[in-house]
């Protein structure tokens, strides 16, 4: 069994990131204190149709819990992403 995506917050560039192979999926986002906004989500072009957007923002939706945040999805897949996952409804900002 795979182990599941280590996902990193780059605070220097507001985005979250996940390493795929030589490649990094990320999500743009704006903190404004304890909501974090996830403007677009991007896989690079090889690596996408695999599902890597979908595991990046599962990462990025258990981070956002475990640091007690809410997110509000801005970007068309992160609507999407949580339209189709209310397991993660109670972190919605």
């Amino acid at each position: 069994m795979n182990s599941p995506p280590t996902v990193r917050d780059n605070t220097k560039l507001s985005r979250y990131e996940m390493d795929v192979g030589s490649d990094v999926a990320f999500a743009r986002y704006r903190r404004q204190g304890t909501t974090v906004t996830i403007n677009h989500v991007e896989t690079p072009a090889a690596l996408r149709g695999q599902g890597v957007a979908s595991r990046l923002m599962g990462g990025i939706l258990e981070t956002i819990r475990h640091n007690d945040e809410k997110v509000v999805a801005a970007c068309s897949f992160a609507r999407a992403y949580l339209a189709d996952h209310p397991e993660h409804d109670d972190v919605r900002g």
